[in-house]
């Protein structure tokens, strides 16, 4: 499969690389069927299923050639495992840095808060100021 899409001369977008997120995934869903539904496209190095309470339902794959990794972008989107249409992504690493920058940039503001005594919570700063609770409604 994959020397024919390299014969054809295609240049293949930037995004593109061997790495595949795929989400929405049933939640009982074993290794061994996603090598059945992934390996029909190529030789599959290695596939990472989500086992944490916020990647449940996610999982990585990762082919040995960039050309089975495109092939089964375009035909496993949408492919329906256990009444759940898959979403078949290809990874990218600069969005999954942010959220790590974001997450530091957050640790490192509660601590300057903490450093310095500044308050997050609104609520609580007005009735510190005020010295009353406000009715909640």
């Amino acid at each position: 499969m994959a020397m024919a899409a390299r014969g054809r001369g295609g240049k293949l977008p930037p995004e593109v690389n061997r790495i595949l997120y795929i989400k929405n995934l049933p939640y009982k869903i074993t290794t061994e069927e996603m090598y059945d539904i992934f390996g029909k496209f190529g030789a599959v190095r290695q596939i990472r299923i989500g086992n944490t309470a916020e990647t449940r339902g996610t999982a990585f794959v990762i082919y040995e050639d960039i050309f089975d990794a495109k092939n089964a972008c375009e035909h496993l989107s949408g492919f329906n495992v256990s009444n759940r249409y898959l979403v078949v992504l290809y990874y990218q690493a600069t969005k999954a840095w942010k959220r790590m920058d974001t997450d530091k940039a957050k640790e490192k503001l509660e601590e300057v808060k903490e450093r310095y005594g500044i308050g997050g919570d609104i609520e609580r700063e007005k009735e510190k100021m005020l010295g009353y609770t406000p009715r909640r409604t």
